[in-house]
């Protein structure tokens, strides 16, 4: 089977923050299951060089768009590898071939009828003499009133037009925008509504709750054509004659980053991507809430208008993350930066954090004291320590060498059974309650070590004893596959540590196997608690 796995694409305007792991974490987790079960993945996804955020930064640095992005591409690209993002294709949307593919996508979808011409009125600032772009313009939201850009609410979840906003001013210099007439090319959404409500009915299950919610709210209400073109400095041509002053509207280009990132990868490996994007193909699209209704009505709308079978099938979109029970603020440094913290802390803990707290019904909050303690007693106290101290048991009795192939039933059935069940909710795009299904193999090997109390058996009889604790090192080689998704740097380390040569995948380790436990240390080391009040001390 073919996999595709499309992770969001952030704006390269800024260093990436906790909130930012949270909402693209299941994308990897969901890459490495599969290929652990066998089946041929494409994960892409790349930095959001192009628009207006990036525009903005430049502007406030007074440098120019180009220096900004490479920084922070540089910087993502950084970020992820030591996270172990696993990504087969990581681009830029500045690219040529991305500029490329998306001219001819955008020149596709006019030849099919579902971009036309038309003049509006957009916002203009005369103070600083140019139209504005969506994210220059600010205001109030006219739906439910809080301060609001004019592309989105993120608020409310809002797609905006500018001229929506109430008081509105211009981002930059602060005065209020006025109106001036200008012709753009617009994507014809309303054409598609019928489509889009069907494929939204068939996909019932499949994708989020809040995804589903506010994608029927949106085509309930009416989709509206929206400008697939901007006047705007940086970004990709419109390839019209008439339009060359113009590029086309960062949202269209950017969600387009998944198929022009396909095409890349697969002329880059001489590999075959267009089976990643037909019907017999999966799909899965991870992002956070506020990018909802671009891969759920615009991402979705384009490819039907491409005549694509490639459809996005499982929508995998996040809640927010807090952060000490406040919001994340970036402009007041209450965030928690990523290359910040990867400095100090083993990408593990982040990432078991994250697995096990991920927002995927509700907003979820970081706080250092749980992050904290869940390493020291879940990671360090429950994980390491139900490993190390039947390595240090066996070791002592029976030396470091073993062949593992006689092994308690009970033991083999509970790991059938884990990896299963901890299967069929990754495939779900349950990355939370599969991550707790996984790590509730540890808890049962501590308490079978427990109930079996080999320390008192081996007076008694030694071949028991040996036979308890060769299931509990059956246990502990297993847990490098079944963690392996959530831990990867930890998984590779079981594995390297008990010399395990078999090829790991997405099932029980096949009896005998073979191990030795002469290079065993422990995965994790406790962190001090006096780091909790160290770490919010240099919040905000």
């Amino acid at each position: 089977m073919s996999v595709f796995i499309g992770g969001a694409w952030p704006y390269a305007n800024g260093s990436l923050h906790v909130g930012h792991l949270a909402a693209l974490l299941p994308g990897d987790i969901l890459a490495r299951y599969h290929r652990l079960k066998g089946e041929d993945v494409l994960y892409v996804s790349g930095s959001d060089c192009n628009g207006t955020p990036i525009e903005i930064r430049a502007h406030q640095e007074g440098v120019k768009v180009r220096d900004i992005a490479d920084r922070y591409h540089q910087e993502f690209l950084d970020c992820f590898q030591k996270l172990g993002f696993s990504y087969d294709q990581y681009g830029r949307t500045d690219s040529a071939n991305h500029h490329q593919e998306v001219q001819k996508i955008f020149l596709t979808l006019k030849d099919n009828g579902f971009l036309y011409e038309k003049t509006t009125e957009e916002t203009f600032c005369l103070h600083c003499d140019r139209f504005l772009p969506d994210r220059f313009v600010e205001g109030t939201c006219p739906n439910c009133n809080e301060k609001a850009r004019g592309d989105q609410c993120d608020g409310c979840g809002t797609i905006l037009d500018p001229r929506e906003l109430i008081d509105r001013h211009c981002k930059l210099c602060g005065n209020p925008p006025s109106l001036k007439e200008t012709a753009h090319f617009y994507l014809a959404l309303s054409l598609l509504e019928e489509e889009l409500k069907d494929y939204l009915n068939k996909n019932k299950g499949k994708w989020r709750e809040n995804a589903e919610a506010l994608t029927r709210r949106y085509i309930n209400e009416g989709l509206h054509d929206r400008a697939a073109t901007r006047d705007i400095g940086t970004g990709v041509d419109v390839p019209v004659e008439g339009y060359n002053d113009k590029k086309i509207y960062v949202w269209i280009e950017a969600v387009s980053g998944y198929l022009t990132g396909s095409i890349e990868w697969g002329e880059k490996h001489e590999r075959d991507w267009r089976k990643f994007w037909d019907k017999e193909a999966v799909s899965y699209y991870v992002h956070g809430k506020d990018n909802i209704p671009f891969h759920t009505i615009i991402w979705p709308a384009i490819l039907k208008g491409l005549n694509s079978d490639g459809l996005p099938d499982w929508i995998v979109s996040s809640e927010y993350v807090t952060l000490e029970k406040k919001k994340i603020s970036t402009s007041k440094d209450w965030a928690v930066w990523l290359p910040d913290v990867l400095k100090d802390y083993h990408p593990d803990t982040l990432r078991y954090y994250f697995s096990a707290n991920y927002p995927d019904k509700r907003d979820a909050d970081f706080s250092w004291r749980e992050f904290i303690l869940k390493h020291n007693s879940e990671l360090v106290g429950s994980l390491g320590n139900f490993i190390q101290r039947t390595v240090k048991f066996y070791r002592k009795e029976f030396g470091e060498s073993a062949v593992l192939e006689t092994i308690d039933p009970i033991v083999v059935r509970e790991l059938y059974t884990v990896f299963r069940q901890t299967g069929e909710l990754i495939e779900e795009g349950e990355c939370r309650k599969a991550a707790k299904r996984a790590f509730e193999i540890v808890r049962w090997g501590n308490k079978y070590f427990d109930d079996k109390q080999p320390w008192r058996v081996i007076k008694e009889d030694r071949n028991e004893a040996r036979f308890i604790l060769e299931s509990c090192l059956y246990i502990s080689i297993n847990l490098s596959q079944l963690l392996s998704p959530f831990i990867p740097f930890s998984a590779e380390e079981i594995l390297k540590q008990f010399q395990i040569k078999e090829t790991a995948s997405w099932e029980p380790f096949i009896l005998p196997v073979e191990i030795n436990t002469e290079g065993q240390k422990p995965l994790f080391t406790r962190i001090p608690i006096e780091r909790i009040e160290l770490e919010r001390a240099k919040l905000g």
